[in-house]
């Protein structure tokens, strides 16, 4: 007896020893989240806190996995989200098409009063959620800033357009007869984001789809899932303070499970998708086999063309931002920088000279105009490309080396003497290496931008308005972005945005990419008492 309640204090020792350590190392993590310490308080205010629900359809939940989210500057952990299970999702979707039963019976123009006050929502918390951008993103300050803006830019936009979406009324050939054009919404939009642009891409799509009488559902990028959830509850408290559905802005935060349920969901009338080529093709291919309806924006191989009558004055700080900034992961950085051979060596003199003026340091400095790279395997891509360089014969004229600090930092690379063709140059990589090409004449500098698969950006720099003209037109640029004396870069929120070819054809934002989240059905209405038949017919 005594032996077996010496072995029964034993175990029960052992169990608690093990229940202490365990309870030590889940503090230890807790304190050692960014968002505990003070410098980093001000998370909280977005309402984000150690663990967060990542779905909302209406209620908050998560039952899935947990991922810790992490700062890019430093790769220490922020936080943590648990993502959403697939029984989740398939709740959510079920709610967001029962709350679309009440949205699409709102007129529009009061629809797009809801989206004044998501923009006006995201106004007050620009600055704080701007930062949240820069810290788990990895962008400069401004530039999370300048993302936010972005989304409540498309709001006002989209309160305007909420009172003039609709199709025209045609001539009917009948006598006694009315043809109209009528547009619709599709129903339910599913929106998958990418990390670059955490909060804009899904506010280009949300903004446009709600006035349009679609309800969403919106799975962000997976290493970027606190942003997802912090701009969820902002939009989620307009809905909820207009006593409307929560489940109008649904979210599933989630991997490719959750990705691959959107796409091959039949319920989902549109899959807005935004990221690579690569998985944008498997998406396309998941959407079209249940003939869905898709929109996508893919990647993008984009040139600046510098002809010897250029402003080098303008050449010069519009190369460097569109090629530096955002570390050189935006889908619209210039890759290519194509220069005419009478000015390329004094373009590289003074592009290399402003790259030594870069000042690199923490996105969230307001001094800062170049930060890290968004993930550890971006850092493994940018090598990569340069041994591929390297060996195809280019030669490193500026950076070419990961930094030996903190976090994902490489320096902005330039790089000479590649042929137009080299298979590097041809391909997309998500860094911020620039390829300096040399071309003789128009002919050739239009060829090579149009040669790449992708068809997202570019631009000439000249002062010759026939080139302009024939830059705009149907033997220039193959892009859906075709730009002028300015960066492919920073494009305004007014006019569509997408590309072509391998960039997948997709436009959103501005102009009429409405039409995109609607469905068109031509009417043709008798309000007569006979029956013409069209064409003349006679079926007596």
């Amino acid at each position: 007896m005594p032996h077996f309640i010496a072995l029964n204090v034993a175990r029960q020792w052992a169990l608690r020893k093990t229940f202490i350590l365990a309870s030590y190392r889940q503090s230890r993590t807790m304190s050692t989240l960014l968002i505990n310490q003070p410098k980093y308080s001000w998370l909280k205010e977005l309402g984000l806190k150690e663990e967060n629900d990542g779905v909302y359809n209406g209620t908050w939940g998560g039952k899935g996995e947990v991922v810790t989210s992490y700062c890019p500057a430093n790769n220490e952990p922020i936080a943590r989200v648990r993502q959403a299970t697939m029984a989740e999702y398939e709740e959510t979707v079920q709610k967001a098409k029962e709350a679309w039963k009440i949205w699409a019976d709102i007129p529009a123009p009061k629809r797009g009063e809801i989206v004044r006050q998501i923009g006006d929502a995201l106004r007050k918390q620009i600055k704080v959620l701007g930062s949240l951008v820069s810290l788990e993103m990895g962008k400069i300050y401004v530039e999370g800033v300048g993302e936010v803006q972005e989304y409540v830019d498309v709001c006002d936009y989209a309160v305007g357009l909420s009172r003039m979406i609709g199709g025209p009324v045609l001539p009917s050939e009948r006598p006694g007869h009315a043809l109209i054009e009528q547009w619709n919404p599709v129903g339910l939009v599913g929106i998958i984001t990418a990390f670059n642009f955490p909060v804009a891409v899904y506010g280009w799509n949300n903004a446009i789809a709600l006035i349009c009488g679609n309800v969403c559902l919106w799975k962000g990028a997976p290493t970027t899932p606190l942003t997802s959830v912090a701009v969820t509850k902002i939009v989620a408290g307009v809905l909820e303070q207009n006593n409307l559905p929560g489940a109008i802005c649904s979210m599933t935060c989630g991997g490719a499970d959750i990705g691959e349920a959107l796409a091959k969901d039949e319920r989902v009338g549109l899959v807005s998708f935004t990221g690579s080529t690569h998985v944008g093709k498997k998406v396309s291919l998941m959407v079209q086999e249940r003939f869905g309806r898709q929109l996508l924006e893919l990647g993008g191989n984009n040139a600046i063309i510098v002809f010897e009558d250029a402003d080098l004055n303008l050449v010069v700080p519009s190369a460097v931002f569109a090629a530096v900034g955002t570390a050189g992961q935006r889908c619209t950085t210039t890759r290519r920088l194509m220069l005419h051979e009478s000015v390329h060596n004094d373009v590289v003199e003074r592009i290399a000279k402003a790259y030594k003026q870069i000042r690199i340091g923490d996105p969230w400095d307001p001094n800062t105009l170049y930060g890290p790279l968004h993930t550890k395997q971006a850092v493994e891509q940018y090598k990569q490309a340069l041994d591929q360089a390297k060996q195809q014969g280019g030669t490193i004229v500026y950076g070419g080396k990961v930094m030996d600090r903190p976090g994902n930092y490489v320096e902005p690379t330039i790089i000479t003497g590649l042929t137009h063709d080299a298979p590097i140059v041809q391909t997309e990589t998500f860094v911020p290496i620039l390829y300096v090409l040399k071309f003789k004449n128009e002919e050739e500098a239009f060829a090579w931008n149009n040669e790449v698969k992708q068809g997202l950006s570019s631009s000439i720099f000249t002062k010759d308005m026939g080139r302009v003209f024939r830059w705009l037109g149907p033997k220039g640029s193959d892009c859906g972005i075709v730009n002028v004396n300015i960066p492919t870069s920073g494009a305004e929120i007014g006019g569509a945005f997408g590309g072509e070819k391998h960039t997948g054809g997709g436009r959103e934002s501005g102009s009429d990419s409405w039409k995109q989240y609607m469905r068109r059905s031509t009417c043709t209405i008798n309000y007569s008492k006979d029956l013409p038949l069209a064409q003349g017919i006679k079926f007596e």
